[in-house]
C-alpha cells in the first residue's frame, strides 16, 4: 500500500504541475454532474409536489361536478338547445348526494359542495372570500386539521345553523391580534359565528382547481343547509330542491343573485344544479375505478338518461401526471448523463496525450525500477482524482444551481442525498473506466524505447 501511495502522490504532482490543464479536463465532468444532480432535484421536487397534491384531493376520493351549458351553445342532434336538454334533469342534488351514500356499500363518507364568491366583512374591513356549503366529513376527505375551534355537529348542520369555519388566510386577514372563535363574521347578508380555524396549508394548488382542490386557506365553510336556506337554492327555482328546503331558501337566493355569483366561468342563468360538487370516498384504491362507472350509472339513470354531469378521480389524474413527469424526468436526466460520457471521453483523450508526453518520464520510471503495475496506477491515479475533484465541485455546483432555480423560476427542487452519491459515484467510475486504457497504454511501453525517445 504504501507503494501505491507513492505512485499516487506522484498522479498528484503531476496534476499540480498541470493545474490549467487538469481543470480543463475536468469540466466535462464538473457540468455532468451538476446537471445530472439539478434535473434529479426538479424530478424529486415534481414527484413531492404531486405527492402533496393528492394529499390535498384526498385519499381514494371521487368527484362528481356539474356539466353547467352556456345558453349560447349549438343544438344537439334532435334540435334541442340546452335549455330543453337541461329541462329533462333536475341536476346535481342533495338527493343525489344520499342516494350515492345510501346505495353504494364501497362509499366511507361523502360530502357535498356549493361555492360562492362575494364578500366577507368584519370590523369595517371588506375584503373578497368564496363560501364553500360542506358537511362536516368535507375536513375528513381532504385531510384538513384545524389549528382550533371544531367542525359543524349534526345540530348545526341539520338545522342550516349560521356557524362557520374559516381559513388561515381569513383569520389573518380579519382577526390578527384575536381569537376568531366565537366571533361573527358577515358574508353576503348573514352573519356567521365561527366556531373553527382550519390549519393553514403551504401546498401551491390554485393550477389544480380543476381536479377538486380548493384553495383552503383564502374559504369559508358552512354547512350546506346553511347554504342553501340562507343564500342560494338553484333547485327551487326548477322545483326540485331535493333537500326538503322551505320557500324562504328561494327568497335567499333571490336577494343574494345580484350581489353573488358562482363559480367563475359557470353561467348562473343556465346553472339549474343544486350543487356545485359532490366528494365521494371509497375505502380501497382499487375501488376508484368501478365505483366511479357505478355512480355515473346511478345518476345517469336518475338523471333521466341526461348526461349533465361528470365523474373523474383526481388521485389517478395526479398518478397519471405524476407517471408523465417521472418520463419526462428520466429523459432530462440521461440527456444530462451524457455529459458525463463526454467529460470521461474528454478525460481519456488527455491521458492518452499526456503519455505522448510524457515516454521519456515513463521510461526513467521503468529504468530504475517501477513496475508496470506502478505506471498503470501512477496514470489512473490522475485520471480518477481528475474526475473525483471535478465530481466534487459540481456536486457544489449542482447544489447551488438547484437552489437558484427554486429561487428564480418558481420551480420546486429537492436535493436527495441518493442523487448525490449516484452523480458523485458516476463521475468516479467515469474516471477509472476512460482513464484504464490511457494508463495500460503507458505501461505497455518499451523503457529503452521510451528513453530513446525525442
Amino acid at each position: 500500500m504504501r507503494k501505491y501511495l507513492h505512485d499516487v502522490i506522484i498522479a498528484m504532482e503531476s496534476i499540480m504541475a498541470n493545474k490549467l490543464k487538469s481543470v480543463l479536463t475536468a469540466l466535462g465532468i464538473i457540468f455532468g454532474v451538476a446537471s445530472v444532480i439539478s434535473m434529479l432535484a426538479i424530478g424529486n421536487g415534481a414527484q413531492q409536489e404531486i405527492l402533496e397534491q393528492i394529499k390535498m384531493v384526498g385519499v381514494n376520493n371521487i368527484l362528481v361536478s356539474p356539466i353547467v351549458e352556456d345558453t349560447g351553445s349549438s343544438d344537439d342532434e334532435n334540435g334541442n338547445g340546452p335549455q330543453q336538454r337541461a329541462k329533462f334533469s333536475r341536476g346535481l342534488t342533495l338527493l343525489d348526494a344520499e342516494a350515492i351514500q345510501t346505495t353504494i356499500p364501497s362509499v366511507v363518507s361523502l360530502s357535498p359542495e356549493i361555492a360562492l364568491n362575494s364578500h366577507a366583512v368584519y370590523g369595517g374591513k371588506r375584503e373578497s372570500a368564496k363560501l364553500i356549503g360542506v358537511s362536516s366529513d368535507y375536513f375528513k376527505l381532504f385531510n384538513l386539521p384545524l389549528e382550533s375551534g371544531t367542525v359543524f355537529n349534526e345540530h348545526q348542520e341539520e338545522n342550516g345553523l349560521a356557524v362557520a369555519v374559516i381559513g388561515a388566510n381569513i383569520k389573518s386577514r380579519f382577526f390578527p391580534d384575536i381569537n376568531p372563535i366565537g366571533q361573527y363574521i358577515k358574508f353576503g347578508h348573514v352573519w356567521l359565528q365561527v366556531i373553527g380555524v382550519i390549519e393553514r396549508s403551504n401546498v401551491s394548488v390554485s393550477a389544480f382547481e380543476n381536479v377538486g382542490i380548493n384553495v383552503y386557506n383564502d374559504n369559508i365553510y358552512v354547512p350546506v343547509k346553511t347554504m342553501l336556506m340562507r343564500y342560494q337554492n338553484r333547485g327551487i327555482l326548477r322545483g326540485a330542491s331535493g333537500s326538503g328546503i322551505s320557500a324562504r331558501g328561494g327568497r335567499g337566493f333571490m336577494q343574494m343573485r345580484a350581489m353573488i355569483s358562482t363559480n367563475p366561468g359557470q353561467n348562473t342563468s343556465s346553472n339549474y344544479h343544486q350543487l356545485d360538487k359532490i366528494v365521494v370516498q371509497v375505502s380501497e384504491t382499487e375501488q376508484l375505478a368501478p365505483t366511479a362507472e357505478l355512480i355515473g350509472r346511478m345518476l345517469l339513470r336518475r338523471h333521466s338518461e341526461v348526461k349533465d354531469f361528470e365523474v373523474t378521480v383526481p388521485e389517478l389524474l395526479l398518478k397519471q401526471q405524476q407517471r408523465t413527469r417521472e418520463i419526462f424526468n428520466i429523459v432530462l436526466g440521461a440527456i444530462a448523463s451524457i455529459s458525463l460520457i463526454v467529460g470521461g471521453i474528454g478525460i481519456m483523450n488527455i491521458m492518452f496525450a499526456s503519455v505522448m508526453e510524457r515516454i521519456k518520464e515513463i521510461g526513467t520510471r521503468q529504468a530504475i525500477g517501477a513496475t508496470r503495475v506502478d505506471i498503470i496506477v501512477q496514470f489512473l491515479s490522475e485520471a480518477v482524482l481528475i474526475s473525483v475533484s471535478g465530481g466534487l465541485i459540481g456536486v457544489v455546483l449542482g447544489i447551488v444551481l438547484s437552489h437558484l432555480i427554486t429561487h428564480f423560476s418558481d420551480i420546486s427542487t429537492i436535493v436527495s442525498l441518493s442523487s448525490v452519491l449516484i452523480a458523485f459515484l458516476v463521475s468516479a467510475s467515469v474516471g477509472v473506466i476512460f482513464g484504464y486504457s490511457p494508463a495500460k497504454r503507458a505501461a505497455e511501453k518499451d523503457p529503452i524505447e521510451s528513453l530513446r525517445y525525442e
